[in-house]
């Protein structure tokens, strides 16, 4: 019993040792506590030379006859350095007087860039908020050298080191410098995909904008990282696998890594194909008891059996809404119903006509458009102000307006109105260069090397209207042409156009010279979705010059008419679904124009060509037959060298200029002829070299003859006959840089002993 007392009695005397211990440090902290709080009398500054008094007060937000504690004077002293305007700030109670003494940062002097080549001074100052004469702020100049960081990023150049550095000089000024070390570009090494069996690597590349980094690394600029082009790579993936009838597709994510050594770029799209759907039913039914669904089925394209697209499902409900407006249902939208067949992998699709809301367009807002007028971008609606409101229409006019290509960004939204069933239209726009301005050269095996020069304004004045003027200098000929358009002539789709061109050709191919000048407008406007017809008259005035005395006695004769001059009178009609029809990988071309002679020259000139193209093997090999013809025939009198048809290598391969047609038996001189056709087969295909290198193959047979020289007079006249000739080739295509290279090999299969056939010609042209 007493043991246990004695061990209570020992822990209590710890207990209250420890009481004692604790109460005696609150008793000596109370006062301490007591004196950190200060009555503040007086506050002297010091340091201060260009920053007043009362806002560096203001800035503290003490005032004489304040108590403040410790922590409201460091308070204090941290909302004058969040001022940005002082290097070093300290706050001291002296007693009761507060001394605030602060050192100001420097004003900036000048502001220079060093070390930098691939990016100018200009370029990267703008980048810069620093400024001259403003005070020098070290949190801005590390935001200034982020955004020079960002800007040789996007360039490419991740690798940059961006340093700010400062100078210092009398009178409280610093010189800002941002020393630069640009380091190499970090390329795109490798683009592949994860997930695609469809089509191969070197086909998908082809879709993307981005590339990999070839032999020419230095000069293209698209194998550079961009996220906002990787996003658009998405985007034409996910297009053109759907226009394939992948209606699954999806681009799970894309994989962007650096390689260890930071200088290149791994990227790497993973992919869901899904299946390939095709088109099963496809049916027109109304909701709306006064429409009969009947009268819109001829509207419908798609058939069935077709490989599924939204394309042209966008198309037909595009086709079934206006075939509505003209029958006069304001108020009708289409909505297109698929329903899937897994069984089959086969879509059904049902358009139905469903009434829309009754809502109007009120007005329609342009702003941001500084130099394109308004009526420009108004003439891409197909409404206007008080027409019944359809989102589809406003949706289509948005894509015109970008189409223009006259806008660096363009978007079209909508918002209510001053009434609940009106909306107004808002188009922002942002203006972009639409001028192009260009020398360059060129080479052809017909015409030799040559010079060119363009001047290119697609809205010139700000009127959506077309200016060119070309110049084109070669060692046999030259041209020179000026070209105006009015697209929407008086706000319709109505093109109306001018062209003046002058040409001349000297006699290094030839015993004579000739010159040309003429003068045609026109008129083009929409006969079809994909029809379109122009009419034109023409001004033409020819003459022949410099003809030896050993020249074709023909082609004196012609000399001896003198210059002529001739009006006609014509029209273009051509059709074209190479990128506007039902299947993405096949489309046809159609031409056909007739020009008439009027006055004292009567004439009928007929041109007409009919081109296929296809891709097979899943869009690896490309498939194109052209065929081509045309007929000149004079009624009271002959035509001359200056209007009859040559075949170059554009029209058929494998020959030098005038090398086959008719021809002089005694000069060798080539007389052109009446009449020409030529069928051209071709087929292009990879040659497994990689594709960033651009360099694919192809193979060819063309079959062509030229024939009847008119009036031949005394002269032996050879192959005035339509002798058909055939050549064989394979080509080179090569795309590069300095400009796209054509070399064509070819072997001669029929021909005649006068004509000159040629196995190598060499295109190439260029702009910079």
């Amino acid at each position: 019993m007493k043991r246990i007392v004695g061990q209570i009695t020992a822990q209590s005397r710890r207990v209250i040792t420890g009481l004692c211990v604790a109460l005696l440090m609150v008793v000596w902290a109370a006062p301490a506590v007591h004196a950190q709080s200060v009555t503040v009398t007086a506050i002297t500054i010091e340091g201060n030379q260009r920053v007043a008094d009362g806002t560096i007060l203001t800035f503290a937000g003490i005032d004489v006859g304040d108590t403040v504690s410790t922590a409201e004077l460091n308070d204090a002293g941290q909302r004058i350095r969040d001022s940005g305007l002082f290097e070093r700030v300290d706050v001291i109670p002296r007693g009761r007087v507060l001394l605030i003494e602060v050192v100001e940062y420097p004003t900036i002097n000048l502001i220079n860039i060093e070390g930098n080549a691939r990016l100018r001074d200009a370029q990267l100052l703008q980048l810069v908020q620093s400024q001259p004469r403003r005070v020098y702020n070290p949190t801005q100049a590390e935001a200034d050298t982020a955004a020079i960081t960002q800007a040789y990023a996007q360039q490419g150049r991740i690798n940059a080191v961006v340093t700010p550095r400062i100078i210092r000089l009398p009178d409280n000024r610093v010189n800002l410098v941002f020393e630069v070390i640009e380091s190499a570009v970090t390329e795109i090494e490798r683009v592949s995909f994860l997930g695609n069996r469809t089509f191969s690597d070197g086909r998908l590349r082809r879709v993307l904008d981005t590339k990999q980094a070839g032999i020419f690394r230095t000069l293209v600029s698209r194998d550079t990282y961009s996220p906002d082009r990787i996003a658009r790579d998405r985007e034409l993936l996910t297009d053109f696998y759907r226009s394939r009838g992948f209606a699954d597709f999806v681009v799970q994510n894309v994989d962007v890594t650096l390689t260890n050594e930071r200088d290149a770029y791994l990227v790497t799209f993973n992919l869901r194909e899904g299946q390939r759907f095709s088109f099963a039913d496809v049916s027109v039914r109304s909701e709306i008891p006064s429409v009969n669904a009947a009268d819109f089925e001829r509207a419908v394209k798609v058939r069935r059996g077709a490989t599924y697209s939204p394309v042209p499902v966008d198309t037909d409900v595009d086709r079934i809404e206006r075939l509505a407006l003209q029958r006069g249902l304001n108020f009708v939208q289409v909505e297109p119903r698929i329903t899937r067949n897994d069984r089959d992998l086969s879509l059904n699709v049902e358009y139905v006509l469903v009434p829309a809301p009754r809502i109007f367009v009120e007005r329609i807002d342009i702003e941001g458009n500084g130099t394109t007028l308004d009526r420009v971008i108004r003439n891409q609606f197909r409404v206007v102000e008080g027409d019944p409101f359809n989102p589809r229409e406003i949706r289509q006019s948005a894509q015109r307006i970008r189409a223009l290509g006259f806008f660096q960004n363009a978007s079209v939204d909508t918002r209510p109105g001053s009434s609940p069933n009106q909306v107004i239209v808002d188009v922002d726009v942002v203006e972009g260069p639409t001028g192009e301005l260009s020398f360059g050269a060129n080479f052809s095996s017909d015409t030799g090397f040559g010079l060119i020069a363009s001047y290119r304004e697609r809205n010139f004045r700000g009127r959506g209207q077309r200016f060119s003027f070309d110049i084109s200098t070669a060692e046999n000929n030259q041209r020179y042409g000026i070209g105006f358009a009015e697209p929407n002539l008086l706000g319709r789709d109505l093109r109306f156009g001018v062209d003046l061109s002058y040409r001349t050709t000297n006699n290094e191919n030839a015993l004579y010279d000739t010159e040309a000048v003429r003068l045609s407008p026109s008129l083009r406007f929409p006969v079809s979705e994909n029809g379109r017809l122009s009419v034109f008259y023409a001004l033409e005035y020819t003459d022949l010059s410099d003809v030896s005395d050993s020249a074709s006695q023909i082609i004196q004769n012609e000399a001896d008419e003198g210059a002529v001059t001739t009006h006609a009178l014509g029209y273009n009609y051509s059709y074209d679904t190479r990128r506007t029809g039902l299947n993405p990988n096949a489309g046809i071309i159609l031409r056909f124009g007739q020009e008439f002679g009027v006055g004292d020259a009567q004439f009928i000139k007929t041109t007409a060509l009919a081109g296929a193209e296809t891709k097979i093997f899943n869009e690896e090999v490309t498939l194109r037959a052209t065929l081509e013809g045309g007929l000149l025939n004079y009624q009271d009198s002959s035509s001359r060298v200056t209007d009859r048809f040559f075949l170059n290598s554009r029209l058929m391969r494998g020959f030098d200029p005038g090398g086959i047609g008719p021809r002089d038996a005694d000069t060798d001189d080539a007389l052109g002829g009446n009449a020409f056709a030529v069928a051209r087969f071709e087929a292009e295909f990879p040659l497994g070299l990689p594709s960033e290198y651009g360099i694919s193959g192809g193979l060819f047979l063309d079959i062509g003859s030229v024939w009847d020289v008119g009036e031949t007079g005394t002269a032996n006249v050879l192959s005035n006959d339509p002798l058909a000739r055939s050549v064989i080739g394979a080509s080179i295509f090569w795309t590069t840089p300095i400009g796209p290279l054509r070399f064509n090999f070819t072997e001669p299969l029929d021909v005649q002993d006068f004509d000159n056939p040629k196995s190598f010609d060499l295109t190439i042209s260029t702009s910079f």
